[in-house]
């Protein structure tokens, strides 16, 4: 199961990283990329990449935030700059052979790790 890394606590305006590593997945072409859930809300795309092509972004994040791979690892990184509040979740890793819109579809999943932003 791919494994997450880099979540953590920063203010307003902050940045973190995020890497997962999904060590062992097989499928190629793939797609990887990160739900989030913040309390009482559902879970969302935040952001994913199907192996080569453009990434997507949720439109909450467009611009702030830069998801990257590099294939050979079976890794994903998520760069997320100007950090508000409301991106306040715990991020997953997920990774599969295609880009389902429901995070159901994925059975390959990290643990989670979570992003905390203050005001």
């Amino acid at each position: 199961h791919p494994v997450e890394s880099g979540g953590g606590s920063v203010q307003t305006g902050g940045s973190l990283r995020l890497t997962c590593v999904a060590s062992g997945y097989t499928d190629s072409p793939y797609c990887m990329g990160w739900f989030r859930q913040a309390p009482e809300k559902e879970r969302e795309w935040a952001a994913r990449i199907f192996t080569g092509n453009t990434p997507y972004y949720d439109p909450s994040v467009k611009g702030r935030f830069v998801i990257s791979e590099e294939n050979d690892k079976n890794t994903v990184y998520l760069q997320m700059n100007s950090l508000k509040p409301e991106d306040t979740a715990m991020y997953y890793c997920v990774i599969g052979k295609y880009c389902y819109s429901s995070s159901d579809m994925f059975t390959h999943w990290g643990q989670g790790t979570q992003v905390t932003v203050s005001s």
